[in-house]
């Protein structure tokens, strides 16, 4: 599963020069696992990690240069990129 955030990370970096690779390993993270979370709710059977990756992939080619923006003003997750909001413009 590694190679596949991986990959996933450095794609979002292509796409979002706004975040260090931290953040986007982050966000990466919870993307993954909020979908997964959302196919175990949802009682449907798992379909493996190709699966996620392929869905987390096309959220973020579709999301990935404005995935910041949803960071920055959600304090849901502002812990956990902290965000120092002096700097943003």
């Amino acid at each position: 599963m590694n190679d596949y955030q991986n990959r996933l990370t450095r794609l979002l970096l292509e796409k979002n020069e706004n975040i260090s690779y931290g953040q986007a390993r982050k966000l990466v993270k919870l993307l993954w696992d909020d979908f997964e979370e959302t196919y175990e709710r949802s009682g449907t059977e798992d379909r493996g990690v190709e699966v996620t990756e392929r869905i987390v992939r096309q959220w973020i080619e579709q999301y990935g240069d404005v995935l910041h923006e949803f960071i920055y003003n959600n304090p849901k997750y502002e812990h956990l990129f902290y965000i120092d909001k002096r700097f943003l413009h």
